[in-house]
């Protein structure tokens, strides 16, 4: 059977050798810089620099390194981030780390909005059909929010909140990693036209959820109590 070697490959490479060195690659830069922050001596550690641009070295180096061994750098540097807080969890300089990479992250997202108009501009949507309008309708009023509520049932929270972060989602800008990681690993004949679908999806979401963010956040802290604009105790 022909298909047997590539599923055995796809099996051992792909799915468990690819997962599994990520994570636990992800695992060791996160120990090893969580020792160079919080736990070398006190003269050296990092978390005496002040410099929250810590954490933006550790996702280089994490995701640089583990790619080097053909294994998922997405998926490592997000191992990398979980362990490299659990190092010392209530540890203030987490916090610097947090408000520099919020920061670099909007910047970067301000660069990628710049580039999107001027793909949006130059025709991006060109190779877009009605089914693929109808797909990225799909994918954000259903699709998105289903699997939202899902992934929130065990979260503490009220399901008016629930729904509300479930609607919302996530930023969604990883679709654009992982649809040009895609197409530099595959040959696919109509990658214009994926381009054109998640682009797609991504205007549509800073329009619905650009527009409909601010109702929706007041309305959800009137229906537990709160001043939605920040007074106090809506009940008082």
């Amino acid at each position: 059977m022909t298909g047997e070697p590539w599923a055995a490959q796809w099996l051992m490479h792909n799915v468990l050798w690819e997962i599994f060195a990520g994570v636990l690659g992800g695992w060791l830069i996160g120990r090893l810089f969580g020792w160079l922050t919080f736990h070398v001596p006190a003269d050296t550690r990092l978390s005496k620099t002040g410099d929250g641009l810590v954490a933006i070295s550790a996702t280089f180096v994490s995701y640089g390194l583990t790619e080097l061994l053909h294994c998922y750098g997405f998926l490592a540097v997000f191992v990398t981030a979980l362990t490299l807080r659990r190092s010392h969890r209530d540890h203030e300089f987490n916090r610097q780390m947090h408000d520099l990479t919020e920061q670099v992250e909007r910047l970067a997202m301000m660069a990628l909005l710049l580039l999107f108009g001027g793909a949006l501009v130059s025709g991006l949507f060109r190779p877009l059909q009605w089914i693929d309008v109808a797909a990225a309708l799909a994918i954000l009023l259903v699709v998105r929010p289903l699997f939202g509520i899902i992934a929130l049932t065990r979260f503490k929270a009220s399901q008016s909140e629930k729904r509300t972060i479930a609607f919302f989602g996530i930023r969604g800008v990883g679709s654009f990693y992982y649809l040009a990681y895609g197409l530099n690993h595959l040959q696919i004949d109509e990658g214009a036209r994926l381009w054109a679908i998640v682009g797609l999806v991504a205007l549509l979401s800073i329009l619905l959820h650009g527009l409909t963010v601010t109702p929706a956040m007041r309305m959800v802290d009137r229906r537990h109590g709160r001043d939605p604009d920040g007074k106090g105790s809506a009940a008082l």
